[in-house]
């Protein structure tokens, strides 16, 4: 490893390298200290007995022994001089009897007494005298000797001891330190602060770290350690782009791929196609075919097989396209029953015609799945290009709009694309803009058609029906906008919700507001959609407007197709029977048009019956439109049911329909439909007379 001189100052700016500096120092200096207090009180004993022994050495040589006992042993003169030029400050001399002789100087605090130990010592509290005993064996004389000695230089040589001492702790602090950091450094810092970057680098640079390598050839713990760390780096940083690589390719696949037929999805069909666009059609002067695939009536083998039947058909249906398809074409699932093709085509566009042949041809014969048989049919629209359009998103749509025309014009079958059908769409569209509108500028209005009774020939009903003004700038101001312009449009795009619920309130609103002004009470019939009925909360809407208006709830007729009632049974009798709780009338519309189950039908808490008026129109002349409006009769009055017919022009329909027994009719006999603000006059003004026809409106 390569230690330049940055190297080794980063080692000093490493606060690791500083709090083991500290420790071992700290450490080192308090080993240091608690060994000089502990020495500290050796040197001042020490220097005690220092003092001590001089004080003997200037007291024993002075001391003669006398032949009186009790004379002093030493002189006036000779304790003077003792005194003057020794560390000697004043002493007491004893007899062995411990009995005072003699004393000179300044006086003791130690003195004989009971108990008294000889080796007893005293320290002034200013540390400037240390009393001590003198034995006879230290004199060699038959006497003790206690001496008050001079200390105060003890102090001052303890003091330059511990300065001494403290100045050699730190210098061997430092110096033991810095060497250890220099070992340190070389052995472990330097190698952690190194396996620290590479740490570092690892972490900001994942998948392409930059590692510094270790150089040192020793085999000891730090340096297999820093080994297998870089190794561990290099090893997740392969990991890493390993992961990245996989997790690429698997959000490429999710983005670009559907993940039940592993088919390109309808992003990168798009992507094909432009690359197609721009190699094929404008590099090469060709043309290709976009077509747009959908399975007929797929959502009835979802619904009646379950999801799992319906996925296995799906791959069966991507596989046989693939199948039947040129190999550089591209087939993509474009949405859930919905398969998108691109084939580049040599010559002109009349080679689309077999490739379209082999698809249907690919899909004739039945899908297999755990037994079951399923037969698979599917329309097809097509678009070519450069024909059709130059941009993918143009060509695309374009194709989706000739599948919609297949879809329209029966299924099971493929259109080309022509500009006819896209003025259709955008005829479509702007119908639908135009609706919006007006059902929020109030161009929307009713118009009621009377509804009598056959025997009595009063009114006792109409029947509200919509429709729309739409203004103009021509001299009439606007024009109407027949309802079977309109009304497939506002069911197709949800917009019949709304504008059902403006109808419903606004009907019974009228209705509410005649009767309080006086007329005759009669009841409104109101067309109840498709789609309000399975989509809407047409219990509830029901319930609110009539809340709201305060119409009673048997002045209220609510009509619906009998195609609406079988769409599903156990759903239709449940909302059919909550309406009719609410006290309102049900009717079936349109009767014998579509296919009504007898054994459900009686199940049906509805009120009443009405012929569809393609029957009554051709009665007269047609013996099978005659038995079908009697059977219809006979039907609803064995069911407990009242007969209404529509499509009521002539006194001969009404003629045929009262010999038949059927209770009430409407049609254009009697009147058009009225507008509401005509309503009233009509009523006023109409004759009950059945034999001839009432005042138009």
């Amino acid at each position: 490893m390569t230690k330049d001189p940055i190297e080794r100052r980063s080692i000093w700016r490493s606060r690791l390298s500083w709090k083991i500096a500290l420790s071992v120092f700290v450490t080192i200096v308090v080993i240091q200290t608690a060994v000089m207090v502990f020495t500290v009180t050796n040197i001042e004993r020490q220097e005690l007995n220092d003092v001590r022994d001089q004080g003997l050495a200037a007291i024993a040589p002075s001391i003669i022994v006398q032949k009186d006992t009790l004379a002093s042993p030493l002189t006036k003169e000779q304790a003077t001089r003792v005194i003057e030029t020794t560390p000697v400050n004043g002493m007491g001399i004893y007899g062995m009897d411990l009995t005072l002789i003699a004393s000179f100087g300044e006086p003791t605090v130690l003195h004989f007494q009971k108990g008294f130990e000889p080796g007893k010592t005293y320290r002034s509290y200013d540390n400037s005298s240390y009393e001590v005993v003198y034995t006879s064996g230290e004199i060699g004389r038959p006497y003790f000797v206690i001496a008050k000695l001079d200390s105060t230089t003890v102090e001052p040589s303890v003091v330059e001891y511990v300065k001494q001492n403290v100045l050699i702790v730190l210098l061997l602090s430092g110096f033991v330190t810095s060497v250890l950091m220099l070992a340190l450094s070389q052995w472990l810092l330097e190698p952690i602060l190194l396996m620290r970057r590479n740490m570092l680098n690892a972490v900001r640079n994942p998948e392409d770290p930059d590692i510094e390598e270790y150089d040192e050839d020793e085999n000891d713990e730090v340096t297999t350690t820093i080994h297998i760390a870089n190794d561990l780096i290099r090893q997740n940083s392969i990991n890493l782009l390993k992961l990245r690589e996989q997790a690429e390719d698997k959000i490429h696949k999710l983005a670009y791929y559907d993940t039940l037929t592993n088919l390109p999805n309808r992003s990168l069909f798009a992507e094909k196609l432009e690359e197609a666009i721009r190699d094929h059609v404008m590099t090469k002067d060709k043309s290709l075919v976009v077509m747009a695939l959908d399975l007929d009536h797929f959502k009835d083998i979802n619904d009646s097989m379950g999801h799992e039947i319906g996925d296995l058909l799906l791959e069966a249906v991507a596989e046989r396209l693939v199948n039947a398809t040129p190999k550089d074409a591209v087939v993509a699932r474009a949405s859930a029953d919905e398969f998108s093709i691109m084939v580049k085509l040599d010559g002109d566009v009349s080679e689309s015609a077999k490739v379209v042949d082999d698809v249907f041809a690919a899909l004739l014969q039945p899908v297999s799945i755990l037994q079951e048989q399923f037969q698979i049919r599917a329309s097809v629209g097509l678009a070519h290009c450069p024909q059709d359009g130059m941009e993918a998103s143009h060509i695309m749509k374009n194709a989706d709009i000739a599948l919609n025309r297949a879809k329209e014009d029966g299924r099971d079958t493929y259109r080309y694309y022509s500009e006819d059908f896209d003025r259709a769409v955008q005829a479509r569209f702007q119908m639908l803009r135009d609706l919006r509108i007006a059902l929020d500028e109030e161009q929307l209005e009713l118009h009621y058609h009377p509804q009598f009774d056959l025997k009595t020939g009063e009114m006792i009903g109409a029947e509200a029906l919509l429709r729309w003004w739409k203004p103009d700038g021509s001299k009439e101001g606007g024009r109407f906008i027949p309802p079977a312009e309109f009304i497939p449009i506002a069911e197709q795009s949800g917009l019949i919700v709304p504008i059902g619920e403006w109808v419903l309130k606004t009907a019974c609103q009228m209705t509410a507001d005649w009767h309080a002004e006086g007329m005759p009470p009669f009841r409104i019939a109101v067309n109840i959609s498709g789609v309000q009925f399975h989509r809407g909360d047409i219990v509830n809407v029901v319930k609110k407007t009539l809340e709201e208006t305060k119409l009673p709830p048997k002045f209220l007729e609510l009509e619906v197709t009998e195609s609406v009632f079988m769409d599903d049974v156990h759903f239709t009798i449940g909302i059919l029977e909550e309406l009719h709780a609410l006290g309102c009338e049900l009717a079936v519309d349109d009767f014998g048009t579509g296919y009504s189950s007898l054994s459900y039908l009686r199940q049906f808490p509805i009120d009443r019956l009405k012929i569809d008026q393609s029957f009554i129109r051709d009665a007269l002349v047609n013996t099978d439109d005659q038995a079908i409006t009697r059977t219809i009769i006979n039907l609803g009055h064995s069911l407990g049911l009242k007969v209404i017919a529509e499509g009521v022009e002539t006194t001969e329909h009404e003629a045929f329909l009262q010999k038949e027994g059927c209770d009430e009719v409407q049609g254009f006999k009697y009147t058009k439909p009225i507008p509401a603000r005509d309503l009233q006059a009509f009523s006023r003004h109409y004759k009950n007379d059945l034999e001839r026809p009432a005042l138009l409106a």
